[in-house]
């Protein structure tokens, strides 16, 4: 994993998701002068700050380190649907998703 390419995944990922290089800093706690040197691969993330990074934008930590993703394609729509659930809708989304997985292993 070369600090240039994971900056510039997330470089890209920032300027898709149309976060200015401040807001994204703010949004993932780390200052906007760090966030410049980890984009320009100067710098490398701390487990904790890539999960904040993924997290603010939308998109796995597997993506930033590697370039790949390995959701497949339904996942990232179910991923959306949930976060547009209320917390107690999410609740029993993931209590109907956890029967459906006990009657699938039967």
């Amino acid at each position: 994993m070369r600090r240039d390419e994971i900056g510039s995944r997330i470089k890209k990922l920032r300027e898709c998701r149309n976060f200015t290089r401040e807001e994204l800093a703010e949004k993932a706690e780390i200052s906007s002068k760090f966030l410049y040197e980890v984009e320009k691969g100067r710098k490398g993330l701390s487990a904790d700050t890539l999960l904040k990074i993924s997290r603010t934008l939308s998109c796995s930590c597997d993506y930033i380190l590697t370039g790949e993703t390995f959701e497949r394609e339904d996942d990232e729509q179910v991923i959306q649907l949930l976060r547009e659930f209320t917390d107690k809708d999410r609740s029993y989304a993931v209590k109907f998703l956890s029967l459906m997985q006990e009657m699938h292993e039967k």
